[in-house]
């Protein structure tokens, strides 16, 4: 595993997405996994700069995000449909028809998580795989206690998930179940990035990067990996003992 510590959230944001340009100019059909939330949103105003500035060409890839909330429709302002649509897919020139993200106004949950798991397998799996990470160590919505094997599925969310992301996003209400991405599936990734920042990220990044691999930590499944790189700015690595 390694570990860039970056001065602040802007230079982490900027190498993150160097790094992903790189291995999109060097292999441009890779397949990409996508993370939301908080912190990505720089690494891809920055992708978005390279794109509009410098020509990096995202046509030829295909995406897969890691997860979506049930029962939100595409267009629904909370869905990550939609925060992908206003930080990444309106900017840049992805082929639609290669962007998959779960669907979250499926009536059966169960059977599009298959279907997800199965395209993910048809594409040959996932080239890079970007991460954040939630306040319990959650990698995905995998919650503490998932299975390390599991695959797409239904999660039933910690109500620390859903507050957090509320407070975040400014939200009266969020959906208490999401598709994710088991840790079985992002595991199989071929290179991991992991994205942390800000100093209530200190403690949970100790843990994972550094505590004992386990099921109350997902994300600390991540040091079995052969091949993760972490950015981090310096808040978020605050309290790592090896810098």
């Amino acid at each position: 595993m390694q570990v860039v510590i970056c001065r602040d959230y802007a230079e982490m944001s900027s190498r993150a997405a160097h790094f992903i340009s790189e291995r999109v100019m060097r292999k441009p059909h890779m397949v990409l996994g996508l993370a939301t939330g908080e912190t990505p949103v720089g690494m891809y105003a920055e992708l978005s700069r390279l794109h509009r500035e410098e020509g990096l060409d995202f046509s030829g890839l295909t995406t897969f995000n890691l997860d979506e909330y049930c029962g939100l429709a595409h267009d629904d302002p909370r869905s990550y449909h939609t925060f992908m649509a206003d930080n990444l897919l309106s900017h840049v020139n992805l082929n639609p028809l290669l962007v998959h993200i779960p669907d979250g106004a499926a009536l059966d949950a169960d059977g599009e998580c298959a279907r997800y798991e199965a395209l993910i397998e048809a594409a040959g799996g996932i080239d890079l795989q970007v991460l954040g990470i939630g306040m319990n160590g959650h990698i995905g919505f995998n919650e503490p206690g998932t299975d390390r094997n599991s695959t797409t599925h239904v999660v039933q969310l910690a109500r620390q998930t859903v507050e957090v992301n509320q407070a975040k996003g400014g939200y009266d209400t969020l959906p208490g179940s999401a598709m994710s991405m088991g840790i079985g599936t992002i595991m199989k990734a071929r290179e991991i990035v992991l994205l942390a920042s800000g100093d209530g990220k200190a403690d949970i990044i100790k843990n994972a990067l550094e505590g004992p691999v386990t099921p109350k930590t997902p994300a600390s499944i991540l040091q079995t990996h052969p091949s993760v790189v972490c950015f981090l700015d310096a808040a978020a690595a605050s309290r790592l003992s090896k810098r």
